[in-house]
């Protein structure tokens, strides 16, 4: 029975133009080699399995050839291979420093190849930095390595340092159909994908798994056959998906998952799987991103074909949902059900072709339609207000100006309709709907004034201001208003022309005021008959300063406001 070698030992690179997927680097070396500008330090850093160690070797046999040589001779003699995994203690450094010292006996240099050069202690390394440094003339160091950021930095500014990428799909799937080519096996280029996909950017994991699928399936590689094998979802499973929630088919896409649940497959795995089968969708849409499309040509015509059913909006609203559960799927305590619900806000993101609306609660007009029911259209307060008929009523009345809290509009040919209006609801002053004050107050004002031309404007001073404006706080405590109240107690209005003008120490107050000052300014326009009184309020955190805060100032205060505290205190010999 002939030896089997694995296809990651038998088609190792023995030239740079072997070498998958990292041309920049091979060009790099090759130049180095023709120029004699090849540093004597040389960091290879990347993933495991894209040939950073193939490099090296190869590199340590070129630097020793001049085209003299047969094709017999050999440099092993030359070639030193260290693991640092294993060989990481001072010792081990020390001895390989003393053979620095020994000239090679066959070609020019000596290379020392050290692996996963990161294992190396703290010591070690230390004791290598003078040899990496300044080593002899007849020396080359390559170091190897998958995790540069644990090698010490003083390390890392003596070598020449190259960034290895991760093999791409496209060339790991080229280089294991030319395998397949020299092997005599038939494959499938969508079954080449996904082996070239599950290898993850490493060219020997991708021919480890050429072998294993190799051996399940013999010489005809089909892409079923490595689905099965690899135990990964086929893109079949993701457009069954798709269309059933296209078509809303709840109880199917239910079925469905039930059955990938029962092959042995993950829910994470699902629906982590078709939050990127929608990115594929997406990227679908516009020509210039098919490119970032990475499947074989025969899938990529049935996304091209899927992603027309789906729309832009539907696919976005799609990932949003499944990278949502996929973010809470670990810390579920019942990640099916969260799966399933996930799956059903899926398939009812689309009604009859168009977007269901997010509040629940709100039946879409088209239902009625089904239903043989026709919609009755909804008339705001100002479309009823101006609508053109022949006798038109309008109802404005004295107590309209005096916060009605119902509105009427009535024409011809329809009845009353009642308007409740909703802004006497109260609410906190630090609450959303203080952002909307300005507004508020605005639209209260289009609502109440009826004709301003004839509205009273008589003069009024100070003097008239005040008592009117002591009377509205009186009544806004005995309605049990005692925020604004105090709030108005603040500060003393100020009057210029018909202006009031009013400062607070914080912002704070100012919005608590803007919101409820409809009342305030209907009730001094009202007092003192002139409608062209305003409100200008503004912040000034001075004022601040007036208020007491320590224990001190606070018993100042109270010593203005009664005396007799100081009597008290000095009777019982209190401390403040």
């Amino acid at each position: 029975m002939e030896h089997f070698v694995v296809s990651a030992r038998k088609y190792r690179p023995q030239t740079f133009k072997d070498v998958v997927g990292q041309q920049a680097i091979t060009n790099t070396l090759l130049n180095a080699i023709e120029n004699n500008h090849l540093a004597q330090a040389l960091l290879f850093t990347g993933p495991r399995g894209v040939g950073k160690t193939s490099c090296a070797r190869i590199l340590a046999k070129m630097i020793n050839s001049d085209g003299s040589e047969t094709g017999d001779e050999d440099y092993a003699f030359n070639i030193f291979e260290l693991d640092a995994a294993s060989n990481n203690s001072v010792d081990d450094i020390r001895s390989l420093t003393d053979q620095v010292r020994i000239p090679p006996q066959v070609g020019k240099y000596k290379v020392y190849i050290i692996d996963e050069v990161h294992m190396l202690s703290q010591a070690a390394f230390n004791a290598f930095l003078k040899t990496l440094e300044e080593p002899p003339k007849h020396c080359i160091f390559i170091l190897a390595t998958t995790e540069k950021h644990k090698i010490i930095p003083t390390i890392l500014s003596r070598c020449q340092i190259f960034d290895f990428k991760r093999i791409t799909v496209k060339d790991a799937k080229e280089y294991l159909k030319y395998i397949a080519g020299e092997q005599g096996i038939t494959a499938e280029d969508d079954a080449l994908h996904i082996i070239a996909q599950k290898a993850d950017g490493a060219m020997r994991d991708a021919l480890s798994i050429f072998d294993r699928v190799v051996s399940f399936s013999g010489k005809n590689l089909t892409r079923q056959a490595v689905t099965e094998n690899l135990n990964v979802l086929d893109y079949e499973t993701y457009f069954t998906s798709t269309d059933l929630i296209l078509d809303n088919q709840i109880p199917d896409l239910l079925i469905q998952f039930n059955d990938t649940l029962s092959k042995g497959f993950d829910g994470h795995h699902y629906i982590a799987g078709l939050a990127s089968h929608f990115r594929d969708l997406m990227v679908c849409k516009n020509p210039s991103t098919i490119p970032l499309l990475e499947v074989g040509e025969q899938t990529k015509g049935k996304y091209l074909e899927q992603s027309k059913k789906a729309s832009l909006d539907f696919l976005l609203k799609g990932i949003e949902l499944a990278n949502d559960c996929d973010l809470k799927y670990k810390t579920s305590k019942n990640q099916r059900l969260l799966v399933e619900l996930c799956l059903m806000q899926l398939a009812s993101i689309t009604f009859d072709g168009e977007k269901k609306n997010s509040k629940r609660y709100i039946i879409p007009p088209s239902y009625f339609t089904k239903l043989g029911i026709k919609p009755i259209p909804v008339i705001k307060p100002e479309t009823a207000a101006q609508t053109n008929t022949p006798t038109e009523i309008r109802r404005k009345t004295v107590s309209s100006v005096q916060q009605p809290a119902i509105k009427t509009a009535v024409t011809a040919n329809t009845p009353p309709k009642i308007i409740l209006d909703r802004t006497k609801r109260a609410s906190s002053g630090l609450s959303l709907s203080s952002i909307r004050a300005k507004k508020e107050h605005v639209s209260k004002k289009k609502e109440t004034v009826v004709d301003e031309a004839n509205l009273p404007r008589e003069p009024f001073d100070i003097d008239d201001l005040m008592p009117v404006w002591h009377t509205f706080i009186n009544k806004l405590r005995a309605n049990g208003k005692m925020n604004l109240a105090s709030i108005l107690g603040i500060d003393t209005p100020k009057l210029k022309g018909t202006t009031i003008y009013l400062e607070f120490p914080n912002s704070t107050n100012k919005i608590e005021v803007e919101r409820q000052q409809f009342d305030l300014m209907q009730y001094l326009r009202k007092s003192l008959r002139n409608y062209d009184i305003s409100l200008h309020i503004t912040v000034n955190e001075e004022v601040q300063k007036r208020f007491a805060y320590t224990a001190e100032e606070k018993y100042e205060k109270l010593k203005e406001i009664n005396p007799n505290i100081e009597l008290l205190r000095g009777l019982f010999d209190l401390d403040i």
